[in-house]
């Protein structure tokens, strides 16, 4: 089980929340990060500078969003140099032609199964740590069926892919059926108000799903703790009505580590 987090004070938050692994959403880096849609704006750059302030933050295994790769192969292949340097134990790459749209969204097109295999083989051969897990998600679901998703994800394991990340099913047989037609470790993507029933990860275990990212949940409901103070403040010009919602000036100083830095700065 993977929370999704998305910046520092995020990872904090969910590594001291007892997560034993996380994800780091490109949605997530995206619309919290740079205030737009999730539509490839983000540059490699970004996303690896993201990715360095989680892993130098949570010391846990951190699996990323890495888009299309940024690229063909050739930037593939720098793609998985730069993150696997920032510190993540695994990235995913998916199959949508640029641009690339939300995966619960419709009007998605592909690239081919055999571009999207060439871009895994570059994947897996830039890896220095051959622990390092390259995992192919798929949109195929909702432009080819889920027996072209199916074929899709085999013959993207021949290609070299560790793991596979069937997007967009919509029903636990859909992920039942994935299941039987892919013989590697699967991960399921149980984001809110998407195609996906909202399940546990419990559920998914049953399944035969070794991994479950939640990508955007604790973002959502930042957003619209944000969204409410904000209009609480501008409304009645005090932040006296929203105090008990907020964490104290000694419990984020608990969060960030405050004491161990005052410990450990020079004295004059």
């Amino acid at each position: 089980m993977m929370p999704g987090v998305y910046d520092g004070i995020s990872a904090v938050s969910a590594h001291k929340a007892g997560a034993e692994a996380l994800y780091l959403t490109g949605a997530g880096l995206t619309n919290a990060g740079l205030g737009v849609p999730d539509i490839a704006l983000a540059t490699l750059t970004e996303f690896a500078m993201a990715a360095a302030r989680v892993t130098s933050v949570a010391p846990v295994p951190v699996l990323s969003d890495a888009d299309t790769g940024f690229g063909t192969e050739p930037s593939v292949r720098r793609t998985v140099i730069e993150m696997e340097r920032a510190g993540l134990a695994g990235i995913h790459l998916e199959d949508q032609q640029m641009p690339k749209r939300c995966g619960h969204l419709d009007g998605k097109t592909l690239i081919s199964s055999e571009e999207m295999q060439a871009k895994i083989r570059a994947a897996v051969a830039a890896k220095a740590d051959p622990s390092f897990v390259i995992v192919a998600r798929t949109d195929a679901r909702s432009v080819e069926g889920l027996d072209g998703a199916i074929a899709r994800a085999q013959a993207y394991v021949q290609a070299g892919a560790d793991a596979v990340f069937p997007e967009g099913l919509a029903s636990e047989e859909e992920f039942a059926a994935f299941r039987a037609g892919v013989d590697v470790p699967l991960l399921a993507n149980m984001t809110e108000f998407g195609k996906t029933p909202i399940l546990p990860a419990s559920r998914f275990g049953e399944l035969g799903y070794e991994m479950v990212i939640f990508p955007m949940t604790a973002f959502r409901v930042v957003l619209k703790a944000l969204d409410e103070t904000y209009g609480e403040l501008l409304a009645t010009g005090t932040q006296a009505g929203i105090l008990d919602r907020m964490r104290t000036r000694a419990e984020l100083y608990e969060r960030i580590d405050y004491a161990e830095y005052d410990r450990i700065a020079p004295t004059w």
